[in-house]
């Protein structure tokens, strides 16, 4: 869900003078051979956000990789954990379009710094709450989401200012595959720090460092002012043809909407809502599986005696590490082979993109069912049907993008994308990891206290993920009815 996030703050394309900056572009044949040479500051540039976007990801998942800790610390239900997932994602959906309207209006270099300043600052801090300022740690991890949210929504716009299209695509899917590098490291770093030190408070004193080190290759390497691409020139990387902008400026140029008639052109063209519904899913299954995992198989492996119940001041972490191993493998290889099965099929069929997209769900939802079931009789059976129902999920990032790159009309995307978000986030990852715990506190109410419970209690709540998957594939389904229509009229 978090791919799209960097495309949201540009400025909607109608309010775009394509006939005059158009023709200038024309006049001025060096734009484009400056824009066809990167220099060699601009891919600093590109290795400095990576780097902070890596530091990005780990605060994110720095939770999930010591929630046995966590829960044991501050005495929370399963329900009260799965609601620190829930503040943080919230806390950055709602501050994401706050910041995407900042990033088009003032200086996105201070913002970028404020923001990493700011993050860094609270999570250092959450390493210092006791166990009877729960709610603090809640407040703490909602303040680092809105900080998150400032990064995410502006570093990827200064990527697309800096390239032109074929090499902005490349340097973007750079950016994004630190999302799934930097939530593996996320659980790698804090369940190895919580085993190194013994205590799971070291886990929040790393990334802070990092965040310092980041903060200064920003002020050092990233350019104070950062020169807008001009609106022409956004315009036409869109388009793809300069000279007939130029020479036709009334072809591009169109009447002015509302945003309410954009969202309900949007809301009428259905390849964009079944898709997004798709996404949603997605989201949805991520952000419980993110949280849940580890636990879950520190209940398995309860059950079944390969590991006594934690009682002792730290936890072992094994399946944390573990598990952010599987998340980096998978998240690089499936971003890599969803991007590579779009390209090869299209040429084939036009309706591949929402097929990849309804295929995969419903394989990742039958290995993770199979991944459920096993999980009472053999632990490795569980970690390889997790890492394939992961796989799978992850072939379609890349790809649900595209789908809305090609069905709704330049001047509508900013609005489609920064929708997509809020109903991805909102009905996806900012309820699942909430909704699972709850309904695993309903199933331990009504029975008996015990390991077995606790265990069947997640297994059986968990059971959700594969029904949403299901879903999620029949809505992508849905898409490929509407696909070839939509791209049609949105070329026209």
């Amino acid at each position: 869900a978090h791919e799209n996030t960097g495309l949201q703050s540009q400025p909607p394309l109608e309010e775009q003078n394509y006939g005059a900056t158009a023709a200038h572009v024309r006049q001025d044949p060096l734009v484009s051979v400056t824009r066809n040479s990167p220099a060699k500051r601009d891919y600093l540039i590109v290795g400095v956000l990576c780097y902070a976007n890596l530091i990005n990801f780990m605060d994110w998942f720095i939770v999930p990789g010591i929630l046995l800790d966590i829960q044991k610390y501050f005495k929370l239900r399963d329900a009260g954990t799965g609601l620190l997932q829930t503040v943080f994602i919230l806390c950055y959906m709602l501050a994401a379009p706050f910041f995407g309207y900042l990033g088009d209006r003032y200086n996105r270099k201070i913002i970028l710094g404020a923001g990493i300043f700011f993050w860094s600052g609270v999570t250092l801090g959450t390493s210092f709450i006791s166990e009877s300022y729960y709610w603090i740690f809640f407040l703490s991890r909602g303040l680092v989401g809105i900080g998150t949210a400032s990064y995410s929504t502006i570093a990827p716009t200064i990527i697309a200012d800096r390239f032109d299209e074929g090499k902005r695509t490349t340097m973007l899917s750079v950016f994004y595959i630190c999302i799934p590098v930097g939530s593996g490291l996320g659980y790698v770093l804090a369940s190895s720090m919580a085993d190194v030190t013994g205590d799971w408070h070291w886990a929040f004193r790393i990334t802070p460092c990092m965040g310092g080190l980041a903060l200064v290759l920003l002020i050092l390497l990233v350019p104070h002012r950062i020169q807008r691409r001009t609106e022409a020139h956004r315009a036409l990387s869109i388009s793809g043809t300069i000279r007939v902008a130029a020479e036709k400026p009334g072809v591009q140029r169109t009447a002015k909407t509302t945003w309410c008639q954009d969202v309900i052109s949007l809301g009428k063209n259905w390849s964009f809502v079944w898709s997004s519904l798709g996404l949603t899913a997605m989201a949805f299954v991520t952000g419980a599986l993110g949280l849940w995992v580890p636990m879950f198989l520190y209940r398995a492996q309860v059950v079944q005696g390969i590991v006594s119940p934690c009682l002792q001041k730290s936890c072992n972490s094994s399946n944390s590490l573990i598990f952010g191993g599987i998340t980096i493998g998978t998240g690089i290889l499936g971003v890599i082979a969803g991007a590579e099965a779009a390209r090869r099929l299209r040429k084939i069929n036009n309706k591949a993109d929402p097929l990849i997209c309804a295929t995969s769900m419903f394989v990742s939802a039958l290995c993770l069912y199979v991944a459920l079931m096993a999980a009472q009789v053999d632990i490795l059976f569980t970690f390889i049907f997790i890492a394939f129902g992961e796989l799978f999920l992850s072939v379609n990032w890349a790809v649900v993008t595209d789908i809305l790159l090609y069905v709704v009309t330049p001047r509508r995307q900013s609005t489609a994308i920064a929708l997509q978000i809020l109903v991805s986030h909102l009905l996806g990852d900012a309820g699942s990891p909430y909704l699972i715990g709850t309904i695993s506190n309903a199933i331990q109410a009504k029975n008996d206290h015990s390991f077995q419970w606790s265990f069947w209690s997640l297994q059986y709540s968990f059971i959700i993920c594969v029904f949403v998957g299901v879903f999620g594939g029949g809505f992508f389904l849905l898409t490929s009815f509407y696909i070839e229509e939509d791209r049609k009229e949105a070329e026209q």
